[in-house]
């Protein structure tokens, strides 16, 4: 048995979180030279955010390895939460680099440069092809593993290449209009700014709602709620509180039972119940039973 606070043996979770660490890595050295051997402002705001990327990546990798820790008896609940608090700083680094971005942008468009070199296109197209294919991967092991940070860099990925196809964009569209168009590449990089901004804020509110434990999703509850009441004896769930921790579940129910069940018998039907609801559910780290009784023709409180 893993002691109390231990990690555990390295899991596709933390696999996948230090691998966009690695690709991000690259991908910020590559865009960064060819931004600036190629006269791009958009790819080098391009390798701005892929910087940021990496400490998001950082943040992540440490939150998903503080979150498979087994619990403590300082913290019997776990470390779950590290999964939301790296979700929440990789949103507040997306936000500080597209306001970055956005100033940096509005003064490469007042001032005059060079157009970017057609070759940066290409690099470009490498990089988009990359940053899709590490946010399909990583979103799929979010999904298997239930990781909220997991889902948050996989759309970090996803907005990397979304950056990286608008500074394409800007670079053809300098390239086709020649002279007096070079500063659509830096208009290119002012909507980057922009899809990073909102990727940003989409992110944060998800990671501030598990923190301040938000019920869980509708059919994470539905589930648990029909698992309890298949369980025999149990007349009614009066109430039911789930809340997410990481990639796991801490469940709060009342369940209803007939009023002449002794206090032995009424101990066991929790148990049933708790093992009901962690068979249709896996992710439920714990389960707390409230025996309340039953009294016919009063409903049930949500």
């Amino acid at each position: 048995m893993t002691a109390p606070g231990a990690v555990r043996p390295v899991n596709a979770a933390i696999g996948a979180a230090r691998l966009g660490l690695l690709v991000n890595v690259g991908m910020t050295a590559v865009k960064l030279v060819a931004g600036l051997v190629g006269h791009s402002y958009a790819l080098v705001a391009d390798a701005a955010e892929s910087a940021f990327d990496l400490f998001g990546s950082l943040a992540v990798w440490t939150g998903v390895r503080i979150a498979d820790r087994n619990a403590t008896e300082e913290y019997p609940f776990g470390f779950g939460k590290a999964e939301a608090l790296a979700g929440a700083s990789v949103a507040l680094l997306l936000l500080i680099a597209s306001l970055g971005i956005a100033v940096a942008s509005v003064h490469e468009i007042r001032t005059p440069h060079h157009a970017p070199a057609p070759w940066t296109l290409a690099v470009l197209a490498a990089v988009i092809i990359i940053k899709q294919l590490m946010s399909g991967f990583v979103q799929r092991v979010a999904r298997r593993e239930g990781s909220t940070a997991l889902a948050a860099e996989a759309q970090h990925h996803r907005s990397d290449a979304l950056t990286s196809g608008t500074a394409f964009i800007g670079i053809a569209v300098a390239l086709a209009g020649g002279p007096g168009w070079e500063s659509a590449d830096d208009w290119a990089a002012l909507v980057a700014a922009a899809i990073i901004a909102w990727n940003g804020v989409s992110l944060l509110r998800t990671a501030v709602a598990d923190l301040m434990d938000r019920i869980a999703a509708p059919d994470v509850v539905q589930g648990i709620r029909q698992a309890a009441e298949r369980v025999e004896d149990v007349r009614a769930v009066e109430k039911l509180a789930v809340r997410r921790a990481g990639r796991g579940y801490w469940v709060d129910i009342h369940v209803q039972a007939d009023a002449v069940m002794s206090l032995e018998l009424a101990h066991v039907l929790s148990g049933k119940v708790k093992g009901a609801i962690r068979a249709s559910t896996p992710q439920v780290l714990g389960v707390l039973v409230h025996m309340e009784p039953h009294v016919p023709g009063h409903a049930p409180s949500s």
